[in-house]
């Protein structure tokens, strides 16, 4: 403990003072708390001590520790520079104010660190100088003395107030010269010094009723400071006993929640005078000390007995003294002292403050992070002032407790996704009876981490997009979610690859980054494709960014844009007809032939129907509406029309409805000898006007007839040179034109059936008779077909659907239907 006194005396002619500084350097109790010591009335923004170095801080950390001190009474007096630890005076500390004649005075504060958290008390102690003179509470004192006062006598003189203490407060008291009187000393058991007047002589009161003396109250600092009162002694009749009480002074105890009204005490002075003289009037004395609380309490001048005037409170005053005086008739006096001591009832309940709070704190936050610093204080004492402090809800968050500071903790995780904020209610209870308790709720914002990705609803989505679209509208749109907020929750969409293989998709679809809204570039065609399958990712906008991905079906809708093809019969560029022969012997029902179409669409929009829209005679032939398979209706006669021209309409099923058309020339003979003259006949009679036009229509048939007769000629010559043909199933040509593999698909949805296939067999030999259809179904006998004993002839099959005209042209005349082409 080191102790350093500083004296400043000043010149003559001014009063001279004293200041004495007196530091307890760095001295460290038991129970942690550091010891200063300075004098009363020290300059604003002193120096008492550096904090910092007598705690053993690190200048460097002092600003991010925040150093700091705490107090609700200290605060007033004393401030603490963060950046250098120094502790300054703060404002004027006058040590009577705030301790009275207290032996000691000491002001306590705790000073906080964070980062860790630690705190420790301080005790400053306050050391008294002599910067108060002794003063008379009256200016001047009245004393009646009887004449007849016998030499020696004593009478009791009010004493002097001085607030400083020790050898600083009244010491001796001093009496102007004069002949009657002279002054002593009188040191009661509470150790104060009274002053009393002792009569040297007797007083006459005819010579001089009134003696006016100066008494001098003289401290013991140096300087020494004095304060005097005009002593006034009045010279009265003989009264020659003085009031006594029983004893100088009396202690009471009372509770500070005492009724008003109630009885303290009951003083009791004794006179041995009679009459007048014996009559005793008690009152309180104005005194520095009591002159506050003297309006709490009330006596009552007979009787002696004190009552309470108002309510105690042991938090504002924790003892009174009541200084109490007792007159007799005669005007002799006796004085008494009634110390009260206020004894402490609970009923004030605890205080809650919050010194320091983080909010938010991140939800990734550890588990023993610092919330808050809590301050809980009680103005009761002893077990009244214990306080207990506990959180009312179950929250994540623990109070460590730490002499009268509690410091809020994590004790768990916490996530904003389920909870954003924490209402925490802290409820502090006193230990008294019965106890008290009082509450703070304390909000807590949780700040957000990018802790969770974007989600989708689903795992896929399936869009259905018609094709021939509108380019730049929105086909789809996919939203994602993230819990997150602020930017970790803008979430960014991306196609990032497409997962079957396609043309580039960015030709075909965009994204809006922002919404998720996917857009066409171009026109779906269904025919080129009819799905896309493309993973998109939704980004967030965290650091580091989070994403997930989700897989879009995107199937294109087929709409009706595409007409019937018709591939059978085919008609090409030069304007080739199609002529079909029907023999006379055909019955009703026999296929004549089978118009083949397809369509391009899927679905009900490739479903189709034939139709006859044009015929000559519609009641020779029926078409069938599902299968495009043309029969003839009645037997054939002679007389009948030679051609027969049909125009057969495709439809399909779509809306609008599309279709085409294709015309056939079906021709009634047996032999394509007999077509020449029947039709060169029926040309000769629509066309009279033109004879030119007859006679190349003759030439014509004339010149086909001889190349036909020809060409059959040389195939039968060059047929029975060679060796026997191979199996049948070789000879057989499919005379079908080349169909788009699709087609099939599309009959294979069981909108129709697959094409049928007809294959027409001809004997090589005109001998062998007539070729016949073979039945789709394949239940026809094969006798029908081909005759095992024309077998070394050859026989040569063509696919009746679709022959090629040069085979036509090539084959012998035979009987039965026969398809030929010409030009016209």
């Amino acid at each position: 403990m080191v102790r350093m006194d500083s004296l400043i005396q000043g010149c003559t002619g001014i009063r001279w003072q004293v200041i004495y500084v007196l530091f307890y350097y760095l001295c460290y109790s038991v129970s942690g708390q550091i010891h200063y010591s300075i004098v009363e009335e020290m300059r604003k923004d002193s120096v008492i001590a550096n904090i910092a170095d007598d705690l053993g801080l690190d200048d460097k950390q002092l600003s991010s520790r925040k150093l700091r001190i705490v107090s609700r009474a200290s605060e007033k007096y004393f401030y603490v520079n963060p950046n250098n630890g120094n502790l300054y005076i703060k404002d004027r500390i006058d040590r009577e104010t705030l301790c009275g004649t207290e032996a000691l005075c000491f002001l306590t504060f705790d000073a906080v660190v964070e980062n860790p958290f630690n705190k420790f008390k301080i005790k400053v102690e306050i050391q008294d100088i002599n910067d108060n003179s002794p003063q008379f509470f009256h200016n001047t004192i009245s004393l009646e003395i009887i004449e007849f006062a016998s030499p020696r006598a004593r009478f009791a003189l009010q004493r002097a107030e001085d607030p400083d203490i020790g050898s600083n407060s009244v010491q001796t008291y001093k009496l102007s010269d004069n002949q009657y009187f002279t002054l002593t000393e009188n040191i009661r058991t509470d150790g104060n010094k009274y002053p009393e007047l002792v009569l040297e002589k007797p007083l006459d009161r005819e010579k001089q009723d009134i003696h006016r003396l100066i008494l001098t109250a003289l401290d013991g600092g140096n300087p020494i400071r004095t304060g005097t009162t005009l002593l006034k002694v009045i010279v009265i009749d003989a009264n020659d006993n003085a009031p006594i009480f029983t004893q100088d002074m009396y202690k009471v105890t009372l509770k500070e929640n005492i009724a008003v009204n109630s009885t303290v005490i009951i003083l009791n002075a004794t006179d041995n005078d009679e009459g007048v003289n014996a009559q005793i009037t008690y009152s309180f004395i104005k005194t520095s000390g009591n002159i506050h609380h003297t309006g709490i309490f009330s006596i009552n001048p007979n009787t002696g007995e004190i009552k309470i005037n108002g309510n105690l409170d042991i938090e504002k005053t924790k003892n009174y003294e009541l200084s109490v005086q007792a007159k007799d008739g005669g005007g002799l006096v006796a004085h008494c002292t009634v110390l009260v001591e206020v004894i402490d009832v609970n009923d004030n309940a605890p205080e809650i403050s919050v010194t320091s709070l983080s909010s938010p704190i991140p939800e990734d936050s550890t588990s023993g992070t610092m919330i808050a610093l809590i301050e809980v204080h009680d103005q009761d004492s002893g077990d009244n002032a214990d306080v207990d402090c506990q959180i009312l809800e179950d929250v994540p968050f623990n109070l460590l407790s730490s002499d009268n500071y509690y410091r809020l903790v994590l004790s768990g995780a916490i996530d904003r996704e389920k909870r954003s904020s924490y209402n925490i209610t802290i409820k502090a209870t006193d230990r008294g009876s019965p106890p008290l308790s009082s509450t703070r709720v304390l909000r807590l914002d949780i700040a957000d981490v990018n802790d969770n990705p974007p989600l989708f609803l689903k795992s896929s989505f399936v869009a259905y997009v018609p094709e021939n679209n509108l380019p730049g509208a929105s086909i789809f749109s996919i939203q994602a979610s993230d819990p997150d907020s602020g930017d970790n929750a803008k979430i960014i969409y991306s196609i990032s690859n497409t997962i079957k293989e396609a043309p580039s998709i960015t030709s075909y679809l965009s994204i809006n980054v922002e919404t998720g809204v996917l857009y066409a570039q171009r026109l779906f065609d269904y025919e080129q494709n009819n799905e896309f399958i493309i993973e998109v990712t939704a980004s967030d906008n965290g650091s580091p960014s989070l994403s997930s991905n989700v897989t879009l079906f995107i199937h294109i809708v087929d709409q009706n844009d595409n007409a019937p093809k018709i591939l059978y019969p085919l008609l090409d560029t030069s304007g080739t007809v199609v002529f079909e022969m029907v023999p006379f012997v055909f019955e009703p029902g026999s296929l004549v032939t089978k118009v083949i179409a397809v369509d391009a669409d899927s679905g009900h929009n490739s479903w189709l129907s034939y139709h006859f829209i044009h015929a000559s005679d519609q009641n020779h032939f029926v078409i069938s509406e599902r299968t495009g398979e043309i029969r003839t209706s009645r037997i054939f006669h002679e007389k009948d029309l030679l051609n027969y021209k049909v125009v057969v309409m495709v439809k399909d099923n779509g809306h609008p409805i599309l279709s085409a058309t294709a015309t056939l020339s079906l021709i009634i003979a047996d032999e394509f000898q007999q077509v020449v003259p029947k039709l060169s006949n029926k040309l000769k009679e629509e066309e009279t006007q033109s004879t030119l036009q007859l006679y190349l229509l003759v030439a014509l048939g004339l010149i086909s007839f001889l190349f036909i007769i020809t060409v059959m000629v040389a195939i039968i010559s060059k047929c029975k040179q060679q060796k026997p043909l191979p199996a049948f199933s070789t000879l057989t040509t499919n005379l079908y034109p080349p169909i788009d593999p699709r087609t099939f698909s599309m009959y294979s949805d069981g909108s129709l059936p697959l094409p049928y296939s007809y294959n027409m067999c001809v004997a090589l030999d005109p001998a062998d008779g007539d070729f016949s259809y073979m039945n789709p179904s394949g239940n026809v006998p094969v006798e029908n077909l081909i005759d095992a004993d024309n077998t070394e002839q050859g026989t040569e099959c063509l696919n009746e659907s679709s022959p090629s005209t040069d085979q036509v042209m090539n084959l012998p005349a035979r009987q039965g239907p026969q398809t030929y082409f010409m030009k016209h």
